[in-house]
């Protein structure tokens, strides 16, 4: 199945897209998605991808993704 990725913030510029379609068996999760990212993107490795904030409603990484659906990987916000 396919899911549209959005990138944004300093992701966009370490897989040179600011979004892309991924393909993913059915019933993987956002979780699987990621370490398909981190697997196409190697970049995305070193910034802990996997500790980002996926999709807009901040859903779990075993939340299984559904045909068409979107994801966007924003980095997280620090503060101090």
């Amino acid at each position: 199945m396919q899911v549209l990725v959005h990138f944004y913030s300093y992701f966009k510029d370490l897989t040179g897209c600011a979004e892309t379609v991924q393909n993913v068996p059915d019933g993987s999760t956002i979780g699987d998605l990621l370490r398909e990212l981190v697997t196409r993107f190697p970049k995305l490795a070193a910034c802990r991808i996997r500790r980002s904030s996926p999709s807009a409603e901040y859903q779990d990484r075993a939340c299984v993704l559904k045909p068409g659906d979107e994801v966007s990987l924003f980095p997280p916000v620090q503060g101090g």
